[in-house]
């Protein structure tokens, strides 16, 4: 990519060159004295701290570039810094092929910085990690800001690293809430990506990790896939294909949760009930997520659940789908009491359960 780039700049270059040599050969056209006069007003370079240029130059502060050697070769990536004492927020995808033995380098907005880190933790199921880098002074960390506040419309801003290019600033809006997006994992699968942030702001391989920032300047999501025309299938990270305006980002609420979790144990915990679930939708009598297969002395077959139970409420959320379960639940945290309402035999019955970690 980054040859495609400089050549773009050389192909340019020859044509300006071409123009300029059948400039020459026709002398009538030169003026020797020729002059364009001289700016009226002085230039300057400041920009009110709520404009675009002023927000970014805040924010640039605070993200990173990625640089990883690992399994599988090299790849980069970006980062947010969120906490002064060099924790870094960023995909899991950015970095898991350095979980073994690889390398992490880690470069500031300003170039001067480029400083070795590691991984603090992983979470695969959100795709978000915590890298931390030593220095010997406080780093300029972000403000977090909340994703639940965001309306669809709303602004944003995009910044990272896109193809190695540090330092990228691009904008948008918030084209969409609450998107579900399957994103392609090392090992073939897909992972699904919940309750994404849609935005139209340009988002290309190498953003991956790097922040979506609000008008205030505060982060409310992490740029984490792309949906792409290109071979490969039409979502992913790092996928070969370029922007084409749908672009999706962890909202920064889950992102703050799992962060915090992982800096204080170096994992993330999931809430589950222990089933394995397909939505019902077809039927205007029968909506909701249709128990499959339970999972041994979990939750759901300790109180009772069974196989074709048809559960359409967690606490007060409705569940009409599989993955509005799963939001429901994820809301919750490990060792939480909730309540689920379903559908046995035509009656409804309620029942409580204590949500448990079953990702590992």
């Amino acid at each position: 990519m980054a040859a495609a780039v400089l050549a773009t700049a050389l192909v340019a270059g020859s044509a300006g060159g071409v123009l300029g040599a059948r400039s020459q050969d026709g002398g009538d056209l030169l003026d020797p004295g020729a002059s364009l006069g001289s700016s009226s007003t002085p230039a300057s370079v400041d920009r009110a701290p709520e404009s675009v240029a002023g927000i970014a130059a805040k924010v640039l502060q605070s993200t990173v570039s990625i640089a990883v050697a690992g399994r599988g070769g090299r790849g980069t990536g970006s980062g947010v810094v969120i906490r002064s004492d060099g924790y870094i927020l960023t995909n899991n995808h950015v970095v898991e092929s350095a979980a073994d033995g690889g390398e992490i380098t880690v470069t500031f907005d300003d170039a001067e910085q480029e400083l070795p880190a590691q991984i603090v933790g992983l979470d695969p199921v959100t795709d978000l990690a915590v890298i931390q880098v030593k220095t010997g002074e406080p780093l300029p960390a972000a403000t977090l800001g909340q994703s639940r506040a965001l309306v669809v419309g709303d602004p944003v801003i995009a910044i990272g690293s896109p193809l190695g290019l540090s330092g990228t600033v691009t904008t948008g809006i918030v084209s969409a809430l609450n998107r579900t997006v399957n994103t392609p994992s090392e090992d073939g699968t897909s992972n699904p990506l919940f309750n994404a942030i849609q935005t139209d702001a340009a988002i290309n391989p190498g953003n991956s990790g790097g922040a979506l920032v609000n008008a205030r300047g505060e982060v409310i999501g992490i740029n984490s896939a792309i949906a792409t025309l290109g071979g490969g299938g039409p979502f992913g990270g790092e996928q070969s294909g370029g922007s084409i305006g749908v672009g999706f980002a962890i909202p920064i609420d889950e992102a703050r949760s799992v962060a915090e979790e992982i800096i204080r144990t170096g994992k993330a915990t999931h809430p589950s009930i222990g089933i394995s679930a397909t939505t019902v939708s077809s039927d205007a009598d029968r909506k909701g997520a249709l128990v499959r297969g339970l999972t041994p002395g979990a939750a759901a077959a300790g109180a009772g659940l069974q196989v074709n139970d048809l559960i359409i409420r967690l606490d007060d959320t409705e569940v009409t789908s599989v993955d509005e379960l799963i939001l429901a639940t994820r809301a919750n945290k490990v060792g939480d009491t909730v309540t689920l309402t379903y559908v046995r035999d035509g009656q409804t019955r309620k029942v409580k359960l204590v949500l448990q970690d079953l990702s590992r």
